[in-house]
């Protein structure tokens, strides 16, 4: 059985972004690249998934990135996972064209059935991806998955929605499971694992190997900017007597919660 995980390299959750020219992110100002974090639970769960179907499974990665992405890569190999492919590519692709590509990654690549990834990628937020690969893939989908369990014909899954409430519902196969935080504790790779993590195989493919002739995209980066600095907070020291009437006067005449 194949499972397919598709993640995504992105730059470090402490990464300092910088605007190259309000369309795009500077790159040469990011020192470090990592695994979108909901991509690591989706490794985790295909590979645990893996470990309860024993040695007919195998678990294999689907990247789509430039060739630094092969670092990323190689740390989900070394999470457990057998292979990978990595469509290289270095040109802005839309959702929906990125969404192509994987699903024609994994159509050349063998029967599927199960397929991982995270909710969203948290360099750009879009949490749209999975759904347009299980339209294009046929398969079913479901987004925000915090429980799997796996049927051979049918998988139960338990999802978040509003207000910290669960919804449960079953799905035929094929199924894309889009994971969030909360399905599981992603695994730290030991140094064998990373080690062997270099002997694995990563199959490259360029764009036009998953179906791309041509790169026409129907969304616009119109501009890009960075939230608005927050204000620095207001300490009111003093004992009580003395700070309350200060801090009273304070919310009810410039911040006006009061």
């Amino acid at each position: 059985m194949n499972i397919y995980v598709c993640a995504k390299q992105v730059p470090d959750t402490e990464t300092k972004i910088e605007l190259a020219d309000g369309k795009t992110v500077d790159e040469s100002a990011v020192k470090k690249w990592i695994v979108n974090p909901y991509d690591e639970y989706a490794v985790e769960e295909a590979v645990q998934l893996k470990e309860k179907l024993g040695d007919d499974a195998q678990v294999i990665v689907v990247c789509l990135g430039p060739e630094k992405a092969a670092e990323a890569i190689r740390t989900t190999l070394a999470m457990g996972a057998d292979r990978a492919l990595h469509i290289v590519c270095d040109e802005y692709l839309d959702h929906h064209l990125i969404a192509t590509a994987l699903a024609g990654a994994i159509k050349n690549d063998g029967e599927y059935s199960v397929i991982f990834m995270g909710k969203q990628a948290i360099d750009d937020d879009s949490y749209q991806v999975h759904l347009r690969l299980a339209h294009l893939l046929g398969a079913s989908g479901v987004t925000s998955v915090i429980d799997f369990e796996y049927g051979p014909e049918a998988v139960q899954v338990a999802r978040e929605i509003d207000e910290g409430a669960q919804e449960k519902i079953e799905l035929r196969l094929p199924v894309v499971l889009a994971v969030t935080r909360g399905i599981n504790t992603p695994r730290y790779p030991p140094l064998p694992s990373i080690m062997k993590a270099k002997k694995k195989e990563i199959k490259k493919l360029t764009p036009a190997d998953v179906g791309i002739s041509e790169i026409t995209n129907n969304e616009e980066i119109v501009g890009l900017a960075l939230p608005t600095e927050k204000a620095a907070g207001k300490v009111v020291e003093g004992e009580a007597a003395e700070t309350v009437p200060e801090l009273v006067n304070f919310l009810s005449n410039e911040a006006k919660v009061l």
